[in-house]
């Protein structure tokens, strides 16, 4: 039988008395829903916004895909779970890794503890990066279901809770640089929820188009516009839907369409030295068609005779540079695990990203688009929305703000 409530990480969560549903659009900047709302394409999110609850909260930093993801699914910042990017350089091994296997993890997340509560939980993802991270902990024997849209035609029951996806969902597999992935994990959302009514569930979805495509695009009005449809349905199956986003997206070329980028690593080697400096850019995962590893935010490893004060002085002077923080500020200020940090943060403004070195970013997958990413403070902007009225209580406490790492909370203890 499963408990009454669950506490996690210092919040009590109580058990649904209705399926929740979490969707994280990634890149889901505020702009794309306004635009919407503004156009009368989105009327369920509208919907949503009179009747329920809507506001523009603060994610994690980095704005990126992991981080966000995880600090939404442990209801705590980086500092508390540990994921403080896509990327980081191991303090234990000096080697540059990807930071989606689970054994990276510090917290236990809302979902297993739910699973291993007695609830049905169900995480689907649109790529397979961040499906281990959220099914650590899933009891699949209890009916919890964890597969990523990328690899759907690969599940099985015994390590997905679930095979044969794309017979059950009625579509084909997606491939992963387009919006079919997306429409995937929410088809494949909507068809669980009127077949299994899982307790949890937590959809994550990708942000191909809005690496593409800015708001008022025909493309981009035309993916959010089925967002919306799909959000109506699982709303219409009885689920307090709660929809979030990861982070926000900014245009960062020059006006007549190139990339506006700071090459940070090849800037330090003229100023210090070649192989004094080591530039980590936590944006990177194997998806680099989209963005070409070029985000808002790095981190600098300083070597042996390089004064990281030094560093900071010299950042601050390059160009499209918004932010430059020492270890120990960075990670009071974003709430970064320490161990986990640069020497030096260096962030960009809103127009202009940041590279290592020019040598080491293939950009021919932009193929004619202008550059948008994330990764910086511009991007830390995110919606919060709920099909359902908030409490008394808690809408006393979102006017003082919201995070977006809040959301379970706001959606199952607060509606």
């Amino acid at each position: 039988m499963a408990k009454s409530a669950v506490e996690l990480n210092g919040v009590t969560y109580r058990m649904p008395t209705r399926p929740v549903m979490v969707v994280c659009i990634d890149g889901g900047d505020p702009s794309y829903i306004q635009h919407g709302l503004k156009r009368g394409f989105l009327p369920n999110i509208a919907a949503f916004a009179a009747k329920g609850f809507s506001v523009v909260a603060e994610g994690a930093m980095p704005s990126l895909t992991n981080p966000n993801n995880m600090s939404i699914v442990t209801g705590r910042p980086p500092s508390v779970h540990g994921i403080s990017g896509n990327y980081f350089l191991d303090p234990a091994t000096g080697a540059e890794v990807m930071m989606n296997d689970p054994s990276f993890l510090r917290a236990e997340t809302i979902l297993s503890r739910f699973s291993q509560s007695g609830a049905k939980v169900v995480s689907i993802t649109a790529k397979d990066k961040l499906r281990q991270m959220l099914g650590k902990g899933l009891d699949f024997g209890n009916g919890c279901i964890n597969f990523s849209a990328e690899k759907a035609d690969r599940a099985t029951k015994a390590e997905n809770g679930i095979d044969d996806v794309l017979r059950f969902v009625g579509l084909p597999l997606a491939d992963v640089y387009s919006a079919d992935l997306s429409h995937f994990v929410l088809e494949a959302g909507v068809k669980i929820l009127e077949k299994h009514r899982p307790e949890i569930m937590y959809l994550s979805l990708t942000d191909y188009i809005q690496h593409k495509y800015a708001p008022g695009t025909p493309e981009a009005d035309d993916f959010f516009a089925k967002l919306d449809h799909a959000f109506g349905r699982l709303a219409g199956l009885g689920a307090v839907v709660a929809i979030t986003a990861d982070h926000g997206m900014s245009d960062k070329s020059k006006p007549e369409g190139s990339p506006n980028v700071l090459y940070l690593q090849d800037a330090l080697d003229a100023e210090f030295g070649p192989g004094r400096t080591r530039v980590i850019l936590p944006i990177t995962d194997p998806y680099v068609v989209h963005h070409g590893a070029l985000g808002g935010f790095s981190r600098v490893y300083c070597g042996v005779g390089v004064r990281p004060r030094d560093v900071q002085a010299f950042a601050r002077s390059l160009p499209g540079v918004e932010a430059v923080y020492d270890k120990k500020t960075a990670c009071r200020t974003f709430e970064q695990p320490a161990d986990r940090e640069g020497d030096v943060v260096v962030i960009s403004n809103a127009n202009a990203a940041i590279g290592s070195s020019q040598a080491k970013h293939d950009l021919s997958g932009l193929k004619g688009h202008r550059l948008r990413s994330h990764g910086g403070l511009a991007e830390r902007r995110v919606p919060v929305i709920l099909s359902s009225p908030l409490s008394a209580a808690y809408r006393q406490r979102a006017a003082a703000g919201v995070r977006s790492y809040e959301i379970f909370d706001y959606a199952i203890n607060g509606t």
